[in-house]
């Protein structure tokens, strides 16, 4: 019997060490996230690649003497241009094509459109750059979500147009909603033909479980100070003023939509496409919503002759901790927009 006491003692200390070095090490690490930066940003130029990619493929289409003809040329290419850029950097001279820039930028967005943070940065990193003859392209993606987060997304793009700086935005799977409300404020929109687009409308609900509570003999009381200050419950009883109250906020929220959407294209009619429905590309290029019927591919090709395409990323640091629960909530919210979006279209 001693022994196993002594044996659980032994363990517990085990334990205690082991747990004390984790709580130093998560401090270590979070100490040295903390002096980094909060984010890094990526610049990829689009036009590079897509001119390796078709030297690539031309290169591909020769027989093996022409290949490796092709390849001493490639290498001698590539070694002046390296001699001509270090002399450049001598001199202190900056390496510019001088050709018109197009900044890319991507848009994936979840229901709380979070993505926004790394969008406001991204914004701010090319307006610190741009000239007046280059132009924006968003590839946005996103089924909508909370009102003030879209909200905010759309404000970050106007800073564009407010600069005078020519906004395009392309969506090859889904602007809808929260989504179409950022795509609204760019000078033109491009969108695939089977794209959906539109959903002009707001929606909310709240499951209720006070007959549940009732049936167990369970009491909720809530206490509120304003008579609005809550008007749907998840456990109290609610009432039909509340339920009222609670429509009329909705349809002020839709009001606001509809008044935004008008402003940024004030030859759309509203009344006829905020109605919540959604179109595919094609459709909507019929009812206003959009301006052009192509992919985002075509679109950033045809843009490539005579300009310079760059990509733009901003990649947030995440603390170790949120690594493990934000990882658990990405995946909750993409199961969210998959439901979403098999509830709303026929499969094909």
């Amino acid at each position: 019997m001693e022994l196993l006491s002594q044996y659980g003692l032994f363990l517990a200390k085990i334990v205690t060490v082991v747990v004390a070095i984790a709580v130093i090490a998560v401090l270590i690490v979070n100490l040295t996230q903390r002096k980094r930066q909060r984010g890094e940003l990526r610049v990829t130029n689009l036009s590079e690649q897509y001119k390796e990619m078709q030297e690539s493929m031309s290169a591909s289409l020769l027989d093996e003497h022409q290949q490796k003809q092709w390849h001493k040329a490639q290498k001698k290419k590539h070694k002046q241009e390296a001699k001509t850029a270090k002399a450049q950097a001598k001199l202190g001279e900056k390496a510019d094509s001088g050709k018109p820039r197009v900044w890319v930028l991507d848009f994936k967005g979840s229901m709380d459109a979070h993505e926004v943070n790394s969008l406001r940065e991204e914004i701010t990193a090319v307006l610190s750059v741009a000239k007046p003859q280059d132009q924006v392209v968003l590839r946005l993606e996103s089924p909508g979500g909370v009102v003030h987060g879209y909200g905010l997304a759309a404000s970050q793009l106007q800073r564009i147009r407010d600069r005078q700086i020519p906004l395009t935005v392309t969506v090859d799977k889904v602007a809808a909603s929260g989504g179409y409300m950022m795509a609204c404020v760019a000078d033109k929109i491009v969108s695939a033909p089977f794209a959906i687009i539109g959903s002009i409308g707001v929606v909310a609900q709240v499951p209720n479980f006070n007959r549940f509570l009732k049936s167990k003999d369970i009491d909720i009381e809530l206490h509120t100070a304003g008579q609005y200050k809550r008007t749907l419950t998840l456990l109290g009883e609610n009432t039909e003023e509340g339920r009222q109250k609670f429509r009329e906020d909705l349809n002020e929220t839709h009001l606001l939509f509809k008044d935004f959407v008008k402003r940024m294209r004030p030859s759309l009619d509203i009344d006829q496409v905020a109605t919540g429905e959604h179109w595919y590309g094609s459709q909507a290029l019929h009812n206003g919503l959009i301006d052009v019927v192509s992919t985002s591919d075509e679109w950033l090709l045809g843009l490539m002759e005579g300009r310079e395409v760059l990509n733009v990323r901003f990649l947030q640091r995440k603390k170790l901790m949120d690594r493990f629960t934000g990882s658990a909530a990405d995946s909750a919210d993409r199961l969210l927009q998959r439901w979403w979006q098999r509830g709303q279209q026929p499969l094909s």
